[in-house]
């Protein structure tokens, strides 16, 4: 059986460099061959499989040239197509390192048939921007195609525009058909039309002439009065229902004449109107009948009738009924009947009107353009425009060198590896600026649609996320970006904070925090992080006792106001008794003696030691209550990660790529003075110190002090026996406790 071949045995056919960064091995790419060979990289080893063409810093439309499936995202075989074309194109593939917007014309690769023609191509290119002695092609020259298409009548799109036409006539057909099925637009801007666009206006145009065909072989039925007879159907439509509704009203009246006051509507109904400012077409008389009713009556045609339909009677008179049944000054139910049918004919046939597109040019002009070689001369025209098309398409080719001439190595170095967000050279594609919030810089900024969904997956990075919403209140622009705090510390990050955010067009948004996922930041946040948190506590117990207390005062001033507003009604009370409470005292005292014995206990045991160990007992204290907060920082800060970020944004990351403390220093700058400058650390508005807590601190110290050296002697030596334990006598009486301990004793006496 054949042995296929696996990745990992085709990488050995180029010889790869990686370098280290992030944690993981990347590839670099500093050749021309080493671009030429990605499709033997192992997969394994590309940092990214997949990243979306929207949301990132990118050429958007040399993303779409690499994305052939329109799918709306990069993957690997489309980004080995693109260097496979790319290198074959180009003489040299090194080219491709250059990064450069303009092609030189004698780097194209003329060696293959697709090369000459891209070569004839860009030249044509020039050519036509008037730039026939250039001798480069850049990406500005192949975008402006209305410039490219503009002196050109064919350019091979299959759409021709009217002043393509050789002739006015053809021109004016040209026209006719845009007028009446629209244009589509030429590669040079102009409106033009496609072959499509010609069969749908001639379809249109045979309809048309063949439904006029159906009435001009019953013209006695179906244009009884010429070309009058649509005004004739329409006079009689605009007041068909309101007589139609006249002589059923009629012929109620003739079956119960007791229905006649309700048909005319009652008296009530005028009464009403009277009392408002009357028009001929206010709805309410509109919705009278057209004329009085009475049984078997015919309607009057002149006099009589409802004043908001007189002018539609009066044209329907003069349209319809004058040229079909004579002059008459009232219309009988039997006429009405008999106009209706006279009309019928006509009515269908218009109801199954073909081509109306066309109509506007009337059914002399369409024949013309049928009976004439109209439509084949435009077909031919199109037809002569569309065999340009392979020298179209390879316009079009240059376009896409051009771009990845200049585009496909920074894709490559923030998609095959993260060469740019490492090196910290330039910002990679995904870094969509920098935000300025509590005296930081945040380069590691990206955009978000949606930050709910973001953050169920970014939470994972092990970051400290901010999310703002993003807001240019000069043009109305909004958008949301996820920024990464990875130096100083998080005490004043909060939501509702406001920054600016700068985007890489240098555009600047009114920032402000509406999330935040809560992570270490660094080290030194993580040893403060306990005392932070200690004096936190006795600032909330301090506010709480403080609002107690304010609320008790409160009570009591309220509980006074009372008793002095009603002291004449009131019984003296008898003045109470002050109440020590005594327990509380006790537990006070007994808190304080606890506390300054530990710490007596504690700095005897350190003046105990040699002076070199002080300083040192000092740091293992201050390390033993900040190494928990430390050791659980230092293991998150380790697995920051910035993977789970760029996954939420829709990318496919296939690496650990860390962000260790030394490199997310570098992604956020706390604010410093520059060096050389002067600095005036008088401040004309600072707070006057309060002498208290010095005082009380040094009270402290010194009771701690004596405490400390009273237990070791000291005391009783410098006091001359006045004051103090004496050391010695301690350890005496120590020893004599221990020998009446051990002691054994005596054998009773005997009697």
């Amino acid at each position: 059986m054949e042995t296929s071949t696996r990745p990992s045995e085709e990488s050995q056919k180029h010889s790869w460099k990686f370098f280290r960064a992030g944690g993981f091995d990347q590839v670099r790419l500093d050749t021309g061959a080493d671009i030429a060979a990605l499709d033997q990289l192992d997969q394994k080893l590309w940092v990214a499989l997949s990243c979306p063409t929207r949301g990132i810093e990118f050429d958007t439309k040399s993303l779409d040239l690499i994305d052939t499936d329109k799918d709306g995202r990069i993957r690997v075989p489309e980004i080995i197509a693109a260097t496979k074309w790319a290198c074959s194109s180009l003489k040299n593939p090194d080219d491709l390192l250059k990064g450069a917007s303009s092609l030189a014309l004698n780097a194209i690769n003329d060696a293959t048939p697709e090369g000459r023609q891209l070569l004839a191509s860009a030249r044509q290119i020039l050519a036509n921007l008037g730039k026939r002695d250039a001798v480069a092609v850049s990406v500005e020259d192949t975008s402006d195609t209305a410039r490219i298409f503009a002196q050109t009548r064919f350019n091979g799109d299959g759409i021709v525009p009217a002043d393509s036409a050789e002739d006015d006539a053809t021109k004016a057909i040209a026209n006719d058909i845009i007028a009446c099925c629209g244009s589509e637009p030429d590669r040079s801007g102009k409106p033009g039309i496609s072959q499509a666009r010609v069969n749908q206006f001639f379809a249109e145009a045979q309809a048309y002439s063949d439904w006029w065909k159906k009435a001009e072989a019953d013209a006695s039925n179906i244009l009884p009065l010429a070309e009058a007879t649509s005004a004739a159907v329409a006079a009689q439509n605009s007041v068909r229902v309101k007589v139609d509704d006249y002589f059923a009203r009629c012929r109620l009246a003739a079956f119960d004449s007791r229905a006649l006051a309700a048909l005319n509507r009652e008296e009530k109904e005028y009464l009403a109107l009277a009392t408002k400012d009357l028009s001929l077409t206010v709805q309410e008389v509109a919705g009278f009948p057209l004329a009085r009713i009475e049984a078997g009556r015919a309607l009057p045609l002149q006099t009589g009738i409802n004043p908001a339909w007189a002018a539609a009677i009066a044209r329907f008179r003069s349209d319809a009924i004058k040229p079909l049944l004579g002059d008459k000054e009232s219309l009988a139910e039997s006429d009405w009947t008999a106009l209706t049918t006279k009309l019928a004919g006509h009515e269908a046939w218009a109801g199954a009107k073909a081509g109306a597109a066309v109509e506007k040019l009337g059914l002399k002009r369409v024949r013309e353009l049928l009976d004439g070689p109209a439509r084949k001369v435009l077909s031919d025209l199109i037809a002569r425009d569309k065999a340009l098309e392979p020298e179209a398409t390879a316009i079009a080719a240059v376009d896409k060198l051009v771009r990845f001439h200049r585009d496909l190595v920074k894709l490559l170095n923030n998609f095959v590896s993260f060469r740019d967000f490492y090196s910290r050279c330039d910002k990679a594609v995904f870094q969509a600026g920098t935000l300025y919030l509590d005296q930081r810089s945040c380069d590691l900024c990206l955009l978000v649609e949606d930050p709910g969904k973001h953050a169920a997956m970014a939470g994972l990075a092990g970051t400290y996320l901010a999310y703002c919403d993003c807001v240019r209140k000069a043009t109305g622009e909004k958008a949301q970006i996820v920024a990464a705090f990875t130096g100083g510390d998080s005490e004043n990050l909060m939501v509702g904070r406001n920054g600016i955010f700068y985007d890489r067009k240098g555009r600047d948004w009114d920032a402000t925090i509406t999330r935040i996922i809560d992570n270490p930041i660094s080290i030194r946040q993580a040893f403060f992080a306990p005392y932070k948190k200690l004096v936190r506590m006795i600032e909330e117990q301090v506010a709480k006792r403080a609002a107690a207390a304010d609320a008790d005062a409160n009570a009591r001033l309220a509980q006074t106001a009372q008793n002095v507003a009603t002291a004449d009604k009131a019984k003296p009370a008898e003045p109470a008794k002050p109440k020590i409470d005594t327990g509380t005292l006790a537990a006070i005292g007994l808190v304080l003696t606890t506390l300054l014995g530990a710490l007596g206990t504690i700095f005897s045991r350190i003046l105990g030691l040699a002076w070199w160990q002080i300083p040192l007992a000092l740091l293992a204290i201050a390390a033993a209550i900040s190494m928990p907060s430390v050791i659980m920082a230092w293991l998150k800060l380790r697995k920051r990660n910035l993977g789970p970020i760029l996954d939420a944004n829709g990318w496919a990351v296939n690496a650990k790529a860390r962000i260790n403390v030394p490199f997310g220093g570098s992604l956020t700058s706390v604010a410093a003075l520059p060096p050389g400058a002067q600095r005036d650390i008088v401040d004309p508005f600072a707070e006057k110190q309060n002498p208290w807590p010095k005082i009380i601190g040094m009270i402290v110290i010194l009771l701690v002090g004596y405490f400390v050296l009273n237990g070791m002697g000291y005391i009783h030596e410098w006091s001359n026996g006045r004051i103090g334990t004496k050391r010695e006598l301690r350890s005496d009486l120590n020893k004599d406790a221990a020998k009446s301990t051990n002691a054994v004793p005596a054998a009773p006496a005997a009697k």
